[in-house]
């Protein structure tokens, strides 16, 4: 079996005969090419896209930049940290020093009222004191450290005048209300007597009710003075007194005095006798200007009247 080719231009014309085995040879040669060709194209698809990559110097100097930027970020953040808590402790200190200024001011005026020895109390100076430190803390930061450092010192030296302070105004006010305790005379300057202890028809529903004090009667924003040294127990508004005024004298006893305008002390005042406390009003269950004034003894109202006029010492 033979295959003949033909080929017929314009000018050339050639004929091609192709036993079988030639035309067989051909074929075999092109599937062998197509094959391979198609080998190469699905290896090429089937490969992996590989990155190209650092040497291992590379990466070494990467990491040494990152673990030093890292460093850095943390560094400062630290010393924003530290710059913050110096300037807080700054302010701490200056706070700190101006209360020590004024505590000294005042214990050495207490002192000195109460005829106090100078040396019994010496607010310019620290009490001895002593005891280990410790050895293994170490501050890098000198600044704060000394800061720290004064702090505690000054601390310490607020405790110690408190203390003082403390022991001066128990003292102070002993001797105060010792002497000027006596409980003694009107709670007015200007003014009269107007209301009585004892049953009384009531000036609002007009029957018998027992009043349990005296009423003293006078000019609006007259003054309420204390009729003995004392520490000042309510300063408030209480039902039915309205704005009232209490003062305990020790002892057992104490003294109210009601209805008032204007207060003029606070609860932990101490008050001395004669002082001025309030103004005249006619607050809470009033029918005018006047101070209505009790006097408790172990918190039972009592007849004023005999305190009233009882000659001061």
């Amino acid at each position: 079996m033979s295959l003949t080719l033909l080929y017929r231009g314009k000018n050339v014309r050639f004929s091609l005969q192709l036993t079988k085995l030639h035309w067989l040879s051909a074929l075999a040669a092109f599937a062998l090419v197509s094959g391979v060709v198609v080998h190469l194209v699905l290896s090429a698809n089937q490969t992996p896209y590989m990155a190209p990559t650092l040497s291992a110097s590379t990466a070494d100097n990467q990491q040494v930049v990152e673990n030093e930027r890292n460093d850095n970020t943390r560094l400062n953040a630290e010393q924003q940290a530290n710059a913050a808590q110096v300037t807080a402790l700054t302010v701490k200190l200056a706070e700190l020093q101006s209360q020590v200024l004024r505590l000294n001011a005042l214990g050495d005026r207490l002192a000195t009222e109460a005829n106090i020895p100078e040396k019994e109390f010496n607010f310019d100076q620290l009490p001895p004191s002593g005891g280990p430190i410790a050895g293994d803390y170490v501050q890098s930061d000198k600044s704060l450290a000394e800061l720290l450092i004064e702090l505690n010192q000054l601390s310490e030296q607020v405790n110690h005048e408190e203390k003082q302070l403390e022991m001066l105004e128990s003292l102070s006010l002993g001797h105060h209300i010792g002497k000027t305790g006596y409980l003694s005379g009107r709670p007015i300057k200007k003014g009269w007597l107007s209301s009585y202890y004892g049953m009384r028809k009531d000036p609002f529903h007009g029957r018998p009710a027992m009043h349990k004090g005296i009423d003293f009667a006078g000019k609006e924003g007259a003054e309420v003075i204390a009729t003995a040294s004392g520490v000042v127990s309510w300063a408030d508004e209480r039902y039915g007194y309205g704005q009232l005024i209490e003062i305990n004298h020790g002892n057992g006893l104490k003294t109210r005095y009601g209805h008032n305008k204007t207060l003029l002390v606070k609860v932990g005042d101490v008050v001395s006798k004669g002082q001025a406390v309030a103004l005249m009003g006619s607050t809470g269950r009033s029918t005018g200007p006047h101070v209505h004034y009790e006097i408790l003894r172990n918190d039972r109202q009592i007849n004023p009247i005999k305190y009233v006029y009882r000659k001061g010492k």
